[in-house]
């Protein structure tokens, strides 16, 4: 099927005891462990993410959805342009595409890649040597394509720098995600003069993500740390704005860039005040996972969550689920564990939480249940729970009105 966003005036979401029944009700004759996304929900997420773009172009983060229809049907909304993709295989996939979805002509690679069968698929085709474009942060990473091919046998590869967008606090010491070494302004302009300068590559863009800011809770249960977070976010806007900005203007006095990529879903409306930015890419914000529950700015809808049954009582007081275990990455800890949402008043136990064959509950929500009965539960993260499934079943107005894959159920496991 093809979906289609339109703008939504009615969020059932927002009454959990409506909003949860309809979705059990419209998959009732499906067999659980099942995903759905509830279409509207999806649709009212894409255009609350342009709203707080403010005007900048969004790259769809595929590595948070991993759904090729939902990924076909953000990008055919005004606002949302190319993807940023996580392997560079990934990226060869989505460019090429096939019958049922068009291909992606514009992909950014949003890590740099070592996949010597990848990279030559990339320099000996022009179709897709034009569409991808590679990340890089040191030169070995230009060597290594270099010896795989010479430039005189390849085709030109594009190339984005990526910038390090940690912040580093007197007291709180470095903040954000180990990534890049290219770190200061002239960090960027040495690399991007190598590049430049070596036969084979073209320097199109500049990336830098502040995961910070993007992808840190700015609410949490714990009042305090929540003003400590919100504090080292608004001095960390503050210092790499201004870095990107002198970043960018020496890197475009060797190169003019073609685009500047930053942010997330978490960092959309910093992240657009700036200038020298571009493009955002986000993508977690469509699925609405419960990690951004403890936001502050924002609160996207349940669009993606998935349903396991009840298949033993071990008593009365105790439903048991098939399977559950269906952990985020990240720090381990409880905030990594799937969410019930439905229905309320469950816990897990203790001594084995979400487990790999069986998740028990507990709690008044859970004595009511019986065998048979279906469990609704959230994701922490968003693209990862479309590695457990093959599928989702798209709801809408109260009925299942499609199916589509996820990359497993393509038979594409990336990473």
């Amino acid at each position: 099927m093809t979906l289609e966003l339109r703008h939504q005036t009615t969020a059932p979401w927002l009454t959990p005891a409506e909003y949860w029944p309809m979705m059990t009700a419209a998959t009732a004759e499906l067999d659980p462990p099942l995903g759905a996304i509830y279409l509207p929900a999806l649709a009212h997420n894409a255009f609350e993410m342009l709203r707080r773009a403010n005007g900048t172009t969004i790259r769809v983060a595929s590595k948070s959805i991993r759904v090729r229809g939902v990924i076909d049907a953000v990008l055919a909304l005004d606002g949302f342009e190319g993807v940023l993709s996580y392997t560079l295989a990934e990226a060869l996939w989505l460019a090429e595409g096939d019958e049922q979805h068009p291909p992606i002509e514009d992909v950014v690679v949003g890590y740099p890649s070592v996949d010597r069968s990848a990279i030559r698929r990339l320099v000996t085709s022009p179709k897709l040597a034009a569409r991808v474009t590679v990340m890089i942060d040191a030169v070995e990473q230009l060597d290594l394509i270099d010896a795989l091919l010479p430039p005189s046998q390849r085709e030109n590869v594009r190339v984005c720098i990526e910038l390090d967008a940690a912040w580093t606090s007197r007291v709180l010491g470095r903040l954000g995600t180990w990534r890049s070494p290219v770190a200061t302004v002239a960090d960027a302009r040495a690399l991007a003069e190598i590049v430049a300068a070596r036969p084979g590559f073209h320097l199109v863009g500049l990336m830098a993500y502040e995961g910070q800011i993007a992808g840190t809770v700015n609410e949490p249960a714990n009042k305090a740390m929540g003003t400590v977070v919100r504090w080292m976010q608004t001095q960390s806007a503050a210092e790499l704005a201004e870095r990107r900005a002198a970043a960018v203007a020496a890197v475009n006095e060797v190169v003019p860039l073609q685009f500047v990529n930053g942010g997330g879903t978490g960092s959309l409306e910093s992240t657009s005040s700036e200038a020298a930015v571009t493009e955002i890419a986000a993508g977690s914000g469509l699925f609405g996972p419960h990690l951004f529950d403890h936001y502050r700015h924002f609160s996207p809808a349940p669009a993606a969550a998935f349903a396991l049954p009840v298949v033993r009582k071990a008593l009365p007081g105790v439903s048991t689920l098939l399977g559950g275990g269906w952990v985020a990455s990240g720090p381990p800890g409880v905030d990594r564990l799937p969410l019930v949402a439905w229905p309320q008043g469950t816990k897990m136990v203790a001594r084995e939480m979400a487990g790999e064959v069986q998740t028990p509950l507990t709690g008044p929500g859970a004595a009511a249940l019986a065998v048979g009965d279906r469990v609704w539960l959230r994701h922490t993260k968003a693209g990862e729970l479309s590695e457990h499934l093959n599928g989702f079943a798209i709801v809408d107005a109260e009925h299942v009105v499609g199916a589509e894959l996820t990359y497993r159920g393509e038979g594409q496991v990336f990473l």
